[in-house]
């Protein structure tokens, strides 16, 4: 049996497992972490326009909890030392392997193994969380955090105190899905499952889930779960049409980037070089 059919198997029975069976499913799932930590493994992955969670990896990584023991690392003088079970992604790289990987990583930054970080990225004083994704290029800016198993495009900027969900239950939820060259403002939301795409410029201060309205300023229309290509999204309220005295909140598309947006929000070379 394959490591993907033996970890789909005891997941199955997971209330049942013993010791021998943590024991013989270990290797599996460190390989799998491996898998993830190197980028051949994804949570989600786009197929046909769309992206379709892959249920295996919330299950690896579910089992690796029982399937592991916390241990005390020590990341250093002056630095917390830490109590858990899944190890810190940068505990054992030397200098050759920063300069390999051509990421950048200011004190502070926190990374859990499991995360892939792609080259070029720049991980200010933030966490990145087991089974998360970061494409290339991308900045993970200060108090920022990218939950477990969430996907983040290549060129995204995610701003101070932003928040990008984690999901590992329910199984079958799609992640939080950030796509390639997307702003999300300062201490704005993404959580559960929101996907958005190509060129959005997220404001500061929004908040968006599954249910949150996304209203179109121009066209009336309204969606939910998917922030449209390009769209500039603001925090905003709409009135609720059985109670016109009540407001609730809503986020607004006010416009599509136009090359003046992209100016305001470019990435700045500099600081990934």
């Amino acid at each position: 049996m394959d490591s993907r059919a033996l970890i789909e198997s005891a997941f199955e029975r997971r209330g049942e497992l013993t010791g021998a069976d943590l024991a013989e499913l270990a290797p599996h799932i460190e390989a799998g972490l491996t898998a993830l930590d190197r980028g051949e493994l994804r949570a989600a992955n786009p197929v046909d326009g769309h992206w379709a969670a892959d249920t295996f990896v919330k299950k690896l990584i579910l089992l690796s909890f029982p399937a592991q023991r916390n241990a005390l690392a020590d990341s250093g003088t002056g630095r917390p030392k830490s109590f858990d079970k899944v190890p810190l992604k940068f505990e054992a790289w030397q200098e050759s392997d920063f300069e390999k990987s051509r990421i950048r990583v200011v004190p502070g930054a926190v990374v859990r193994h499991g995360a892939y970080v792609a080259p070029g990225v720049v991980l200010m004083p933030s966490f990145v969380n087991i089974g998360a994704y970061v494409g290339a290029g991308t900045m993970i800016d200060t108090w920022a955090t990218v939950g477990s198993c969430a996907q983040i495009g290549e060129r995204c900027h995610i701003s101070g105190g932003a928040g990008i969900g984690g999901v590992l239950e329910p199984i079958g939820d799609n992640p939080v899905v950030i796509e390639d060259d997307v702003f999300i403002g300062a201490r704005s939301e993404v959580a559960e499952g929101v996907r958005v795409r190509r060129g959005a410029v997220i404001g500061m201060g929004v908040y968006l889930g599954a249910s949150t309205p996304i209203v179109d300023r121009a066209t009336g229309e309204v969606l939910r779960g998917e922030v449209p290509e390009d769209a500039v999204v603001v925090a905003g309220a709409r009135t609720d049409p059985r109670r016109p005295e009540i407001s609730t909140y809503a986020a607004v598309i006010v416009k599509y980037a136009d090359e003046r947006t992209r100016g305001k929000t470019a990435l700045n070379d500099l600081v990934r070089d």
